[in-house]
């Protein structure tokens, strides 16, 4: 017989399939009980869902997991973003204004340009402001808005107020899967608009990624290979997505 905590827990599982996370304070008003009994029910490290950051999100690894946090992710991967990165840099000259995307491969494409590199830096995620105001040649551009906790991002209140008068170079973009059927997709809705307007108005249109994203679908989509006109990442792509690539005439760059 299901316990009232096992109840709970299913209960806090399926809000989390609908919102990749909870507040503390939102989860025990759904529930009907205090933060402490919340905190009690999740205290075995074998649930599925877990509290992290003052959040009630779904276990990394758990069969149920779809959700985002930058705080999970910055730790994995890091020597073949840092590959992907460093590859992504060659394509930079001195005095273009590139448009850096969330996430967390793209703060390793800023530490790997020149120290005193002159270029101007969008972004609208708090880790990539970070890295370019570490950049005494940067010009650094943030795009304000409501802070997203999760991913660490602005999304702004006036879209076309604040982008709609840049046109970067180079856009540098992240993303969680790369499928050739389904596309480039990302765990977050929230990110699209600032995305597709990178799509739409730089000159051009750079993927980063490392070899996990591959084979991956994640469930916002940022649209079809073709989108980008280039794909760089730390290996080579399945054989699949290489052929997709050449007959859509995407550059491919690795190592």
């Amino acid at each position: 017989m299901e316990t009232r905590r096992e109840a709970r827990i299913d209960r806090l599982v399926q809000a989390l399939k609908r919102s990749d996370k909870l507040r503390l304070k939102e989860a025990a008003a759904l529930l009907g009980v205090s933060e402490m009994t919340v905190r009690r029910d999740l205290h075995d490290e074998h649930q599925p869902v877990v509290l992290l950051g003052g959040y009630v999100v779904l276990a990394p690894g758990s069969t149920a997991a779809s959700h985002y946090l930058l705080s999970d992710q910055k730790g994995r991967h890091v020597r073949q973003k840092r590959q992907a990165a460093r590859l992504a840099t060659t394509l930079v000259q001195a005095h273009q204004t590139l448009f850096f995307d969330c996430g967390t491969t793209t703060p390793f494409i800023i530490e790997a340009l020149p120290h005193d590199l002159p270029f101007t830096g969008i972004c609208y995620s708090l880790n990539t402001f970070l890295a370019l105001s570490e950049k005494p040649g940067c010009r650094v551009i943030l795009c304000g808005g409501e802070f997203q906790p999760g991913n660490a991002i602005f999304r702004p209140l006036n879209f076309r107020e604040i982008l709609g008068n840049l046109c970067p170079d180079i856009a540098f973009l992240s993303a969680a899967g790369i499928h050739p059927q389904t596309g480039v997709t990302c765990f977050n809705l929230e990110e699209l608009p600032v995305k597709q307007w990178a799509l739409e108005m730089a000159q051009r249109r750079v993927l980063v990624v490392d070899e996990s994203k591959f084979g991956k679908v994640r469930p916002a989509c940022m649209g079809p290979l073709s989108a980008f006109d280039m794909l760089v990442s730390n290996s080579p792509p399945p054989e699949a997505l290489v052929e997709q690539a050449r007959s859509l005439g995407v550059m491919l760059s690795h190592e």
